[in-house]
């Protein structure tokens, strides 16, 4: 259960810090437009002078933001602008020409052209001074945050690779044999900690019981109620293997211990004689050689109090094959947007654990996957033991 999304670096950045870049940018570039009039010698008119440097200022502005917002598709903005700003320059020169000059200048004239560079040149100290300041306060503070962000970072990557080993500790263990049972698994978390969580626990001398589910969420919190939902079924399995019960009593942890957190699970009792006792809380149901079954439906765990569970019997016989996944194989999704789904899963069903696992990824894994495959074994002898 996950969504990706991309975030705009302007909406991560502090509006403080936007302003103040955005205005060191303004100022920068406005000497564009404060260089124009010293080349004119001071002669443009003043609408056209004020024109020149604000429209530089504000274009720059917007080259910057579109810049930082499109990334590698900046050309979408910059072309529109820069036609944009052609046109708004050549009707500002068109519309207020430079007043005609005589060859010889005034006493008067050269005093108003020397006040005017005069003003040019003291605009451009006190625009290149507010840009550059503007810059390394802005340079500055976000390198702090940066800092304190590179930090929180580390305690968080810490926080998540301690929750991935306490993972790893509370998965059954691979290669554990069952008599009369070919049993597999695979999981494989979508980021460090995951939201999928499978027990297969021995039952007495011949048989076996299989609890996996997803709780809603990913990272710490769901990391967190997947080992409390572990910790249960454990405790739970040494005092009954009835599917619907052990739902049930999960489904009372998560009511009483949680605040809106809830999973889909189910729990599966297969006796030695493949007798198979199941009971379904919100989980996608499995498939016995390569067919769905048909399962009662029930609410996921935690969602309302007092939710019964129900279980369904049929038999697995010699040489079936169970196969339990988690939606992270259904929902797994190529780069078009195509999901797996459940026709494919159903068509590779009966293959081992590991296979299925391998092209939900190669298809694009989205999600957290589990995968779980039990198949009875025929007997030495040859004939069907029932």
């Amino acid at each position: 259960m996950d969504s990706t999304f991309v975030v705009s670096p302007w909406r991560t950045t502090p509006r403080r810090s936007v302003a103040i870049f955005l205005a060191a940018v303004f100022c920068v570039f406005a000497i564009v437009g404060l260089a124009e009039d010293i080349l004119d010698l001071g002669n443009e008119q003043p609408i056209r002078f004020a024109i020149g440097v604000v429209a530089t200022g504000l274009f720059a502005v917007a080259y910057a933001y579109f810049g930082i917002s499109l990334r590698r598709k900046f050309w979408i903005a910059f072309f529109p602008l820069f036609a944009m700003q052609l046109l708004v320059m050549g009707l500002s020169a068109n519309r207020f020409p430079d007043p005609p000059r005589s060859p010889q200048l005034s006493v008067s004239e050269l005093a108003q052209m020397d006040a005017r560079l005069t003003f040019d040149a003291h605009a451009i100290v006190a625009a290149v001074a507010l840009g550059y300041a503007g810059f390394i306060v802005v340079f500055i503070s976000e390198g702090r945050r940066y800092i304190r962000a590179n930090a929180e970072k580390a305690v968080l990557d810490g926080e998540m690779a301690a929750a991935r080993e306490v993972q790893q500790l509370i998965l059954p263990e691979t290669g554990e044999s069952f008599p009369g049972y070919a049993v597999e698994s695979v999981y494989l978390p979508a980021q460090q900690v995951g939201g999928d969580f499978f027990q297969i626990l021995p039952i007495g001398s011949r048989g076996l019981l299989i609890v996996l589910g997803d709780v809603a969420g990913k990272g710490l919190p769901a990391a967190m109620l997947v080992s409390m939902l572990v910790g249960s079924i454990r405790v739970l399995a040494a005092d009954t293997h009835d599917p619907a019960v052990i739902l049930r009593k999960l489904h009372d942890c998560l009511i009483g211990r949680t605040r809106g957190g809830f999973s889909t699970a189910l729990a599966a009792y297969i006796a030695d004689n493949g007798l198979v006792t199941i009971a379904n809380a919100g989980h996608l149901s499995p498939y016995m050689d390569g067919q769905e079954v048909e399962l009662r439906g029930a609410l996921p765990l935690g969602i309302a109090v007092g939710t019964e569970y129900e279980s369904l019997n049929f038999k697995l016989r010699p040489g079936s094959r169970l196969t339990f996944y988690s939606d992270g194989v259904v929902e797994a999704q190529s780069r078009t947007g195509e999901l797996f789904g459940f026709d494919r899963t159903k068509a590779i069903s009966q293959q081992p654990a590991a296979a299925i696992v391998q092209a939900a990824v190669e298809f694009g894994q989205s999600d957290d996957i589990t995968v779980v495959t039990v198949e009875r074994l025929v007997s030495s002898e040859g004939i069907d033991a029932v």
